[in-house]
């Protein structure tokens, strides 16, 4: 068996509350494709730090393979001394080749030429994100590495980890992501690592073993581990039954819109037509929507009903914001028609957190932002005490008081939730609300927006959420087309693969041969309407030029398959591997180019 790429031996560090964990032991090795478990504020990106030998132990050891190379992508990339993004990217004792940067890059939506003093927090995250990959370190410790993707770079991220022959370790909110490829699992719980060799799919089965022993034993646990129990029961125990009866509540909830969308819908609801669950809160008919020359929305026709849970998706940049922003009536359509409900009142949740902010240079404690400083809130109608709301969110009562500003990004978003949710509203507004979200955060949330009497309207990259919650999805494509389907994000996902089938079958049969027999009946005349010159020869030799880079992928990944090739050869390897990125992305540019003038062609007849 292969020695170990790094070691932590013993080890424990020691934060301004005493120990933040001890006796902590770990291997990885060189192969490990491992997913780091744990809540908000357990020391995940600590240890992180610990494996990046960004901290030094406060005991103990660790233990690294003298030719190991280590890259982390930080939540928050510094970016002082770098004038531009690209400068920071190409940072480093090992500056990866510029092809190679400008192929991550153009993949993950992200302009290494923009100013680095003036680049959004999701941009310089981009940029690291582009440093890390381009890099391909021997261990790759990733950050939240989905956080500020659309779902099409997502994607391609997943399939450039699957390829990458090197360990990694990632912290991630995206149960999509860390299913399709983790092997392993890590779970930081009170100070505590445990391992697991499964992957995530694998955890909660693992994990809810793990706590069963635990609750065996509860009489013998000392003080401290009383007072976690409640995040045992809630965050952990409980999580599969919870998450089988809000499944059944959804799969009602998708049926219902689904009959609103058929063609016998009008006579099921004809007599239900006073009902709440039919009534429509937003309407939009034929709405564009154009900044400058360019079209954001084009024509989008839809109908948010009391009850909806609604997921708004698309590249970064294809309009969903403008989207909302319509619907709401912050902007105004250049053609077509909104109506709204006069009972609209919506409650608009976003990542800026600026209801947390502190005001005239005094930090907010927690029960400014809940209770205006008071000792009660009212929640749907219910009187409940600020301490006793706080359990519901998953904090201790203790940090009443506790100043906000010193909370992670991921308590800033579960108290924002737990203020916005006691918002009376009837329509709920979020914008990308699982950044920074840990899972038992994640379960909550779910559990909050089934519980919530309103509709949804969320915007989100993240699948397997949108799965768990929506009835339906909108996607935008960044060029005014949208499309609507009832389910959630597998759902789209199947109908966007069937229309390709499908275009693909009218491209087939556009391009078959006018049958020469004699006997066979003379068809019907065709349009004088024709694909142009250029169009027609690209459509006629797409076909082999497809063939051609399939060929070429299947070589690569042939040469790229051998253990030995990167220690053997490093420089032919990474060479191979940047003209592995630069084929896939022609080839995808080749399908997609094929696909368009063979839809163009059927239509022409």
């Amino acid at each position: 068996m292969a020695d170990p790429i790094l070691t932590l031996e013993n080890a424990g560090l020691r934060t301004g509350t005493g120990w933040l964990f001890r006796g902590l032991d770990l291997t990885l090795d060189a192969r490990d494709a491992l997913a780091l478990i744990g809540r908000n504020g357990a020391g995940k990106t600590t240890l992180m730090k610990l494996i990046a030998g960004e901290l030094d132990l406060d005991e103990g050891r660790r233990a690294v393979s003298p030719a190991l190379s280590i890259i982390r992508l930080e939540q928050e990339p510094a970016m002082t001394g770098f004038t531009t993004l690209g400068d920071f990217a190409r940072a480093g004792t090992d500056a990866p080749e510029d092809h190679k940067l400008d192929a991550i890059a153009s993949r993950l939506g992200v302009n290494l030429d923009m100013e680095a003093a003036t680049a959004s927090g999701g941009e310089r995250r981009r940029a690291g994100l582009v440093r890390a990959l381009a890099s391909e370190p021997g261990l790759l410790l990733l950050d939240e590495p989905t956080n500020h993707l659309d779902i099409n770079a997502i994607e391609w991220l997943e399939s450039w980890v699957e390829r990458y022959r090197g360990a990694f370790v990632t912290i991630s909110h995206d149960r999509t992501f860390l299913t399709r490829l983790t092997r392993n699992c890590l779970w930081l719980d009170r100070g505590a690592l445990r391992r697991a060799e499964v992957g995530f799919g694998g955890f909660d089965a693992w994990s809810d073993r793990v706590a069963a022993e635990e609750a065996k034993t509860a009489s013998r646990l000392d003080a401290r581990l009383r007072q976690e129990e409640h995040w045992l029961l809630r965050g952990v125990t409980a999580r599969r039954s919870r998450n089988e009866g809000r499944l059944a509540k959804l799969i009602e909830l998708r049926a219902v819109r689904q009959a609103m969308t058929t063609g016998d819908a009008v006579s099921k609801l004809a007599t239900t037509a006073d009902d709440t669950k039919t009534k429509v809160l937003i309407d939009a008919a034929h709405v564009t929507k154009t900044f400058g020359t360019r079209t954001i929305i084009n024509d989008l026709s839809l109908r948010v009903r009391h009850k909806d849970r609604i997921g708004i998706i698309g590249p970064n940049g294809a309009g969903k914001s403008t989207l909302i922003k319509l619907l709401l009536g912050q902007l105004e359509p250049d053609s077509g028609q909104i109506k709204r409900a006069k009972v609209l009142n919506p409650t608009i949740i976003d990542q800026r957190r600026q209801r947390l902010d502190a005001e005239d240079g005094t930090p907010k404690t927690v029960r400014d932002v809940l209770a205006d400083g008071g000792e009660w809130i009212e929640v749907n109608g219910v009187r409940k005490h600020v301490a006793g709301y706080l359990k519901d969110f998953l904090f201790d009562p203790g940090v009443l008081d506790a100043p906000v500003d010193g909370f992670s990004g991921g308590e800033r978003s579960r108290l924002l939730l737990a203020r916005e949710f006691a918002t009376p509203s009837n329509l709920l507004v979020l914008d990308e609300p699982t950044n920074d979200l840990d899972m038992e955060t994640l379960d909550l949330l779910e559990e909050v927006l089934d519980d919530y009497a309103g509709t949804v309207l969320l915007v989100s990259h993240d699948r397997a959420f949108l799965d768990r919650v929506v009835t339906m999805v909108v996607s935008l494509d960044g060029e005014g087309n949208s499309e609507t389907v009832v389910g959630g994000w597998s759902d789209w996902a199947e109908a966007r693969k069937a229309k390709a089938a499908e275009l693909k079958a009218l491209g087939r049969e556009a391009r078959k041969p006018a049958s020469k027999n004699p006997n066979t009946a003379v068809t019907a005349k065709r349009s004088p309407a024709k694909l142009s010159y250029n169009d027609a020869r690209a459509l006629a030799e797409l076909p082999k030029t497809i063939e051609t880079l399939t060929a070429a992928i299947a070589r690569h990944e042939v040469t790229l398959a051998d253990p030995a090739l990167y220690t053997r050869d490093p420089k032919r390897f990474a060479t191979i591997n940047a003209e592995l990125e630069k084929v896939r992305a022609d080839l995808a540019a080749a399908e997609e180019r094929w696909l368009e003038l063979a839809e163009k062609e059927a239509a022409l007849g």
